[in-house]
């Protein structure tokens, strides 16, 4: 058993806070590091110490893995937790983390490297038989063969790097005679963003659905599911809201993707906790996409459902704790929703708008969660994604969720910069949304930049009436047990949560 009393979080802004949080509930002392740029951060303010690391841009600060690791030998650190983002799937780094006698809390370098790549994860999953997408097995490069598989395949198809992530390198090509643009744009963007132009084709699902497994996985060979989360409203290829559970799913999909979830992460021997994401079509067909082998942004919509902490989880099994509960302990709780409050214009395309928090004002009240790292008067840094905080809400069914969002949304007061919060009312009062009716198309079907200037029309409004009221009138209390795994003192959100049901 390895023990881990002193921890440096590898990262910045509301997830090293949240992860500092955790950690100082478990009694570890902690270390922040940052850059020039958020020497006033909340994170450097929290921890028990705090180290520079660099300049502002990240790849002289947070990305300098050798610099982090410096920091550990000189302030005795045991383990580093890499957040999200940044280092956190990179295996070079975790590999060297190990190599100098530190705990990597995540999985193994060999896991990130097998899922880091598309084509190696489907072709390490395959033995289990779980649904893949049509297309190639292997990245491929001689544009007339790609072409003649698209053909195969069937128009549309979508062309997507293989080590890629975030939208990047992914092309939908819809006939023959765009082809070949198409591919050169891609492995140009794909070389560009990951310095690796291996690209592969897919059959291109038009209305898809986004659902991911959580997955949890200790040292002694226990892989469990945590239940689903729906990530289908999207800009830019990227998730703006996340709910769970899904509103489509029955019980038996939500066991099948459970289990092939499960599966895929038995196929690279994972370790803590991970993600497995999933298309599902219009007819409810799922298909695999990939794995992260990392804590997701939204992975407080889990923590909601579920009344774990999957900060401690991944502490606790880098630790070789074995984990405290198995698959039939664990039961859906109610309905989380997330908001990701970006400092972006939605009425100009989601541009990014930095500037000073003029006015910074959390919302309270019963299930509702802000993770965040500023406060009133501070600025956004240029440098480093637009995120000021994840709202969470939580209740007792979709509908109270829902309400709790819309009134959370009301209180949240920022001022000096454009967000996306009008975005997030906008969607949760659409009659598609509030029906479960949506998927990753739901921006271009029912967005405009126009539709943020006034409140919904009265057919809007009366239609998601009648929605609400549908919902209020089907729904059926569901079972409050809990999963409990550790004594830890109980954080405010939790208290939140259960004073709200």
């Amino acid at each position: 058993m390895k023990e881990i009393k002193k921890l440096l979080v590898a990262n910045r802004g509301e997830i090293a806070l949240r992860v500092l949080r955790s950690a100082r509930e478990m009694g570890l002392q902690t270390v922040a590091i940052y850059s020039e740029a958020d020497r006033h951060a909340l994170h450097v303010r929290y921890a028990d110490e705090a180290v520079c690391v660099g300049p502002p841009a990240s790849a002289e600060s947070y990305l300098r893995g050798d610099k982090i690791i410096e920091v550990c030998r000189r302030l005795g650190v045991d383990a580093i937790h890499p957040g999200y983002g940044f280092l956190s799937e990179n295996a070079n780094f975790a590999r060297q983390v190990r190599e100098a006698g530190l705990i990597f809390v995540g999985p193994s370098p060999e896991a990130m490297e097998l899922m880091g790549s598309k084509l190696a994860a489907k072709q390490a999953v395959s033995k289990y038989g779980i649904p893949m997408v049509p297309g190639t097995e292997d990245a491929i490069s001689d544009v007339e063969e790609a072409k003649r598989i698209a053909r195969e395949v069937g128009f549309p198809i979508l062309i997507k790097a293989s080590a890629g992530g975030g939208g990047k390198g992914m092309r939908v090509v819809n006939s023959e005679g765009e082809f070949e643009e198409q591919m050169q744009l891609a492995v140009s963007e794909a070389t560009s963003a990951f310095g690796d132009g291996s690209v592969f084709i897919e059959k291109y699902i038009g209305s898809p659905r986004h659902i991911e497994i959580q997955v949890l996985g200790d040292e002694h060979g226990t892989i469990l599911h945590l239940f689903e989360r729906e990530c289908s409203i999207q800009r830019r290829h990227q998730k703006v809201i996340e709910e769970a559970p899904s509103s489509v799913l029955t019980p038996e999909l939500r066991a099948a993707m459970g289990q092939c979830a499960v599966d895929v992460a038995r196929a690279c021997d994972y370790t803590g906790a991970g993600t497995v994401e999933f298309l599902l079509d219009e007819n409810h067909s799922f298909y695999f996409l990939e794995m992260n082998t990392r804590l997701q942004v939204e992975h407080p919509v889990t923590e909601q459902i579920t009344g774990l902490d999957l900060v401690k989880e991944q502490i606790k099994v880098a630790q070789g704790q074995p984990l405290s509960f198995g698959q039939e302990d664990l039961t859906i709780q109610g309905h989380a929703l997330e908001l990701r409050v970006y400092a972006e214009d939605p009425a100009n395309n989601f541009l990014p708008d930095i500037g000073t928090l003029t006015t910074y004002v959390r919302p309270q009240g019963p299930g509702v969660r802000v993770d965040d790292g500023f406060e009133q008067g501070m600025d956004i840094p240029i440098y480093y994604d637009p995120m000021i905080a994840k709202l969470v809400t939580f209740g007792q069914d979709r509908t109270e969720a829902i309400a709790r969002m819309l009134r959370a949304i009301e209180e949240y007061q920022i001022t000096g910069i454009q967000t996306t919060l009008p975005f997030g009312r906008f969607v949760l009062q659409h009659p598609a949304f509030v029906s479960g009716n949506f998927d990753t198309n739901f921006i271009r079907d029912h967005f405009t930049p126009a539709d943020l200037g006034s409140a919904p029309d009265e057919e809007t409004a009366k239609l998601a009436a009648v929605f609400t009221a549908m919902l209020l009138e089907t729904k059926k209390p569901q079972a409050t047990a809990t999963t409990q795994t550790d004594g830890a003192p109980t954080s405010a959100w939790r208290r939140n949560r259960l004073g709200s049901r």
